[in-house]
């Protein structure tokens, strides 16, 4: 399935059905009077958040979406019908925005959340409404009102406990697939990673969701490579993986940079919990490695972590701290 973070459609609710205008006609009653209905109202449009889908992709080939206007009001007080609703599926993580791309209508966090974006038109009022004392026989009804319509953009923003971030080739998709269920492409060259990755890290009955994010590079917040594109999907995220290679020329410049693109990209991120991961520690020696971690925590990090993917280094260490910043899920009695 191919991955889709954004999408603009068009909704229109339906409008309103209108009242009638009719006048009893049966043999043998003396008095008639008006008997028209009134109209159904139009159907609404709501958003509805779903799990197991990751994508907006569905957004792509449609972007008019209708719900049914309602029935025309009738003789013999009849009521029109009502039109049907209309739900779109969004996954759980949609920011819903105004034609603006800046004011948020609605913003689907959790299974099942069901949101109003369009409400349908009323039904218009049959003759029947208006027979009062001064105007038995009124020869006139109400037209339905229109249903609202509008422009929206559908935002994705996955909702992950951890994301991974770092330059390209630092290791991300190695990690994550090393430690989750996630089969991420891996190769050695730059943005092996074109779009994010979901991974969940099992250890007992505890569940963490590990968001995997296309490498970032110096100016991604003004647009360049990928990480602009994707910065979004990190901002849910309780705390951040800074994946660094240990065999680049100068770790500690690879992690000012990435730090600095996540400043810059603005909504907080800097303030999130963030744990240090050297990788690929199998291609350099005890000695660089020793260095190098000595160098970060002399620029006041704390956390810091030596593994290598290739021969399982430290990997355990690392998922046993990883959880311990949740808290502890205790699991349903049997």
């Amino acid at each position: 399935m191919r991955f889709l973070d954004e999408a603009k459609i068009y909704i229109k609710a339906g409008d309103g059905g209108n009242g009638c205008t009719s006048f009893r006609h049966e043999k043998f009653i003396e008095f008639g009077g008006p008997d028209g209905g009134a109209g159904g109202a139009g159907g609404s449009v709501y958003a509805v958040a779903i799990k197991n889908v990751n994508t907006l992709i569905d957004y792509r080939y449609q972007q008019h979406f209708k719900a049914h206007r309602g029935g025309n009001g009738s003789g013999q007080n009849c009521t029109g019908r009502k039109g049907n609703d209309l739900f779109l599926n969004v996954p759980i993580g949609t920011q819903i925005l105004d034609q603006d791309k800046e004011t948020i209508i609605a913003d689907m966090l959790t299974e099942g959340q069901i949101e109003l974006l369009a409400q349908g038109g009323r039904g218009g009022l049959g003759n029947t409404y208006f027979k009062s004392s001064t105007n038995r026989a009124p020869r006139y009804s109400q037209q339905g009102e229109l249903g609202e319509e509008r422009w929206l953009w559908l935002k994705l923003k996955m909702i992950a406990d951890v994301g991974l971030v770092g330059l390209p080739n630092a290791g991300k998709s190695t990690f994550i697939s090393t430690v989750t269920n996630a089969k991420a492409k891996i190769d050695n060259y730059p943005f092996t990673t074109l779009v994010p990755q979901l991974g969940i890290l099992n250890i007992g009955y505890r569940e963490i969701v590990i968001a995997d994010i296309p490498g970032l590079i110096k100016g991604a917040h003004e647009g360049k490579g990928l990480g602009e594109k994707f910065l979004a999907h990190i901002e849910r995220c309780s705390v951040l993986l800074h994946l660094i290679d240990l065999s680049s020329e100068d770790p500690i410049d690879n992690y000012k940079t990435i730090r600095n693109e996540l400043y810059l990209y603005g909504q907080n991120i800097t303030s999130k919990r963030e744990i240090v991961v050297l990788t690929k520690s199998d291609t350099v020696d005890e000695l660089t490695v020793s260095n190098t971690v000595k160098e970060f925590k002399n620029n006041g990090i704390k956390d810091v972590f030596v593994i290598s993917a290739i021969t399982n280094k430290g990997i355990s260490d690392l998922k046993n701290h990883i959880m311990s910043e949740f808290p502890q899920i205790e699991c349903d009695e049997w």
